[in-house]
């Protein structure tokens, strides 16, 4: 028989087909036995008539424990009333294998209990709907730049030095050359390559060692981080509020059923159309104070306050042109003010924080080098980096938007753990 997934069950109505999957629910009564199969694809109610298929299939039927593996042929039904919206009238059923006590129940478990059991908690419909729609967002990334003349351009993650000036990196022996750190970003040698290509995006895992356990922080993320030759900082803002518009709307076209598992408001995804609002790190300043919550000028945001900025939006707000001291060395000085730094932070609306960092960069070879010396880094170990203001160098922006902190945003999550199959934190590296 035509094997097929629970997904494509709509193009195979009345034709009797394979499905190979795992028990994610069962019932049975009198001479009947309903059982809900997954496949990875979706669900599927496959329901088993004791006289439409041998005793001893009926048999097995009933004795199916959650997560079992097995395979059914049968005839394919509409049917609006179950998951999925489709049937399978089930002639033939074979056990691939009865699964032991399965440990997550409906009953309600702690998170660290769900947590240690990741490795099977990921087949849980809720979860599944999140990685389905991270999965949705990745793809969207891709065809996004993939389109618009962005060449993907790899960066290494040993790296020999920090990005941005930071020590909280992930150190490693790395032969006879000393110690290299894991990356925190792509972002410098993205630069590299938009002087090659004019625009590029680097796609990858990134790592942070700050001891943060916030309910917005991992230790190994995924970052998308563009760079574009020829751009300003208002380029840079068109293009990433372009990228966000772009991908909302492709999960809310293609993975609409997985945002209502989750029990999404579409409605506030639906607002997620250009152009965002822009304000100054002035003016957010003004908005946290009327808050009354206490926050020095001069600062860069805490989560309550990119919580409290972000509120005043019904769609992502982007945060520009901050104090040169908040932010990294190569930002590039506003030239209308020295004290400003061409920065911009976007920060997801409903409260979620910020999910894209990024700047004009300076692209003068004098003012970096006097950056690189006022924050005490080690000139050596950017010299390559240097290079790139010695040799046609030209305006250029670029951005980093974290892929697990979007995910749950578009998704509603309260916690990032989620929005990642394994996720590595402070005190988790298991499983």
């Amino acid at each position: 028989m035509k094997q097929t997934t629970i997904s494509d069950l709509k193009n195979h109505v009345g034709e009797t087909v394979t499905l190979k999957g795992w028990l994610y629910n069962s019932r049975h009564s009198g001479k009947l036995v309903f059982l809900i199969m997954r496949d990875g694809t979706g669900l599927c109610q496959c329901v088993v008539f004791i006289k439409n298929v041998s005793q001893e299939e009926f048999e097995s039927a009933k004795s199916l424990t959650q997560e079992s593996s097995f395979s059914v042929t049968g005839t394919v039904k509409a049917e609006p009333r179950s998951v999925g919206g489709y049937e399978l009238d089930v002639q033939k059923m074979e056990l691939v294998q009865l699964a032991h006590e399965y440990p997550i129940t409906p009953k309600e478990h702690g998170i660290e209990f769900l947590a240690d059991r990741r490795h099977l908690w990921i087949r849980s419909q809720r979860q599944w709907a999140v990685l389905k729609i991270r999965h949705e967002i990745i793809k969207s990334v891709r065809n996004f730049f993939d389109s618009r003349g962005f060449t993907l351009f790899d960066a290494p993650i040993f790296t020999p030095n920090s990005v941005e000036g930071t020590t909280t990196l992930f150190e490693t022996p790395y032969f006879d050359e000393g110690s290299a750190y894991l990356t925190q970003s792509g972002q410098l040698y993205g630069e590299a390559g938009a002087m090659a290509f004019g625009k590029i995006y680097v796609f990858g895992p990134t790592f942070r060692a700050e001891k943060s356990k916030t309910r917005r922080h991992l230790t190994e993320f995924w970052m998308v981080e563009p760079e574009m030759a020829y751009y300003d900082l208002d380029m840079n803002m068109d293009l990433m509020e372009e990228f966000v518009e772009y991908i909302v709307q492709q999960v809310l076209t293609n993975r609409r059923a997985e945002l209502e598992i989750l029990e999404r408001d579409i409605s506030k995804l639906e607002a997620v159309k250009r152009p965002f609002p822009r304000i100054s790190y002035d003016e957010a300043v003004e908005i946290i104070h009327k808050k009354g919550l206490p926050f020095e000028y001069g600062n860069d945001f805490g989560a309550p306050d990119e919580t409290a900025i972000g509120e005043d939006f019904d769609k992502p707000v982007m945060v520009h042109t901050w104090p040169k001291e908040v932010k990294a060395f190569y930002m590039k000085q506003d030239e209308k003010d020295p004290t400003k730094a061409k920065g911009v932070d976007m920060l997801a609306s409903e409260g979620y924080g910020e999910i894209i960092g990024g700047a004009q960069r300076e692209d003068n070879l004098d003012l970096l080098l006097e950056k690189i010396r006022e924050h005490q880094l080690p000139e050596e170990a950017y010299n390559w980096y240097l290079d790139l203001r010695r040799y046609g160098s030209v305006p250029h922006a670029g951005f980093g938007m974290g892929i697990e902190r979007t995910v749950s945003w578009i998704c509603g999550i309260h916690h990032v753990r989620e929005t990642i199959p394994f996720a590595r934190l402070m005190g988790r590296l298991k499983p």
